[in-house]
């Protein structure tokens, strides 16, 4: 505790939780937002493709879209460093926050899996397996859940006491 109490407590947390510039809090959960719209969005779009929507797309293409996801992922990792630090007390202490990490882990994994299932040699335009659907079906489940327990976060456990939300 003493450790996270530290983080909480050092100039750069209190910039980005007190400062009140628009480069602080507002710029990073900005930063935030469009890491995840690029890492859940196009993650959506090649689940959806799996699950037999747009099947007049070519799959093949679609496998360029997993860097740009890393890239998603990165930009939201490091800005979710920089928000957690904030408040490092209460996030470390959440079970919902540590739930989210644990969802976020799994939506990974799935996504690794999937493009592993979908791209290996030799990649083609089949129909996808029942592997690779069940594979999107979990993403989009991992996904939605991560995104909702972000949000609770604010709302429920220790940071929504420290904030007077009830």
């Amino acid at each position: 505790m003493d450790l996270l109490r530290a983080i909480e407590a050092s100039h750069f947390s209190e910039w980005v939780r007190e400062s009140g510039s628009i480069w602080s809090y507002p710029t990073i959960i900005f930063v935030h937002s469009v890491g995840l719209a690029i890492i859940v969005g196009l993650s959506t779009a090649i689940d959806l493709r799996v699950l037999g929507f747009a099947a007049d797309l070519p799959m093949a293409p679609m496998e360029k879209l997993f860097p740009i996801m890393w890239a998603g992922f990165w930009v939201n990792a490091i800005s979710g460093v920089f928000l957690a630090a904030a408040d490092a007390p209460a996030m470390m202490t959440s079970w919902l926050f540590l739930l989210k990490m644990a969802i976020i882990g799994f939506a990974l994994v799935t996504m690794a899996f999937l493009r592993r299932a979908l791209f290996r040699p030799p990649a083609s335009d089949r129909v996808a397996s029942g592997t690779s659907r069940a594979l999107a079906m979990a993403s989009l489940l991992l996904w939605t859940a991560a995104i909702t327990a972000g949000r609770l976060t604010a709302y429920l456990g220790p940071s929504a006491d420290i904030k007077g939300v009830h």
